[in-house]
């Protein structure tokens, strides 16, 4: 991390189980952080003090994981690693902001990867660095010329109407279990065919 006078987290799409956020709690308390945690149905929140400030960490509970929610701005710079390494652990994404004298650093991170970096000086703006697609022609030209998609759409035309020929039969013989598990599984097709069509 370079050395910058406040760094911004926005943007964030992390995710976590509960045991990640019970290691960051024991490696921040290791670091010498005073804090303290609260939880409720939705949300598992760490408190953090650096100096007088405090932060406020905010887990949303989604099933039995958690997703990190909000913006943070950070001065401290070692809570700032452990933010960057939280991005990177967690393979998530982010848009980070180094503000340092009147220069801004925004860093544009994907799956744990900076896929972009740009300075910002006043009105200039200059990319630092930009990732290249991984993708090669040959690959272009392999996904142009595939057929993939229009066998697979005839495929699910028949299987559309397999299963909806299943539907009426049991709604001929009232069999609600049937029924919903075939309405499930046209909605499930229908959703695939529409990604093709798109």
């Amino acid at each position: 991390m370079n050395r910058s006078d406040e760094v911004e987290y926005c943007n964030l799409e992390l995710r976590f189980d509960r045991r990640q956020i019970q290691n960051l709690i024991r490696d921040l308390i290791q670091a010498g952080y005073s804090l303290y945690w609260s939880e409720n149905e939705s949300l598992f929140i760490v408190s953090i003090r650096t100096g007088r400030k405090l932060v406020k960490l905010r887990f949303q509970r989604i099933n039995n994981r958690y997703k990190i929610v909000g913006d943070y701005t950070i001065r401290d710079e070692r809570l700032g690693a452990f933010m960057e390494r939280m991005i990177g652990d967690s393979r998530g994404h982010a848009v980070v902001k180094r503000f340092k004298d009147r220069q801004i650093l925004v860093e544009n991170i994907m799956f744990g990867e900076r896929i972009r970096l740009v300075e910002i000086s006043g009105m200039e703006q200059k990319v630092l660095y930009q990732k290249r697609p991984s993708v090669t022609t040959e690959e272009m030209i392999q996904a142009y010329t595939s057929t993939r998609a229009e066998d697979r759409m005839d495929a699910l035309r028949s299987e559309i109407d397999s299963k909806l020929a299943e539907l009426y039969s049991a709604m001929s013989l009232h069999d609600h279990e049937a029924i919903q598990s075939c309405k499930d599984e046209l909605h499930v097709l229908r959703r695939e065919m529409l990604q093709l069509e798109w």
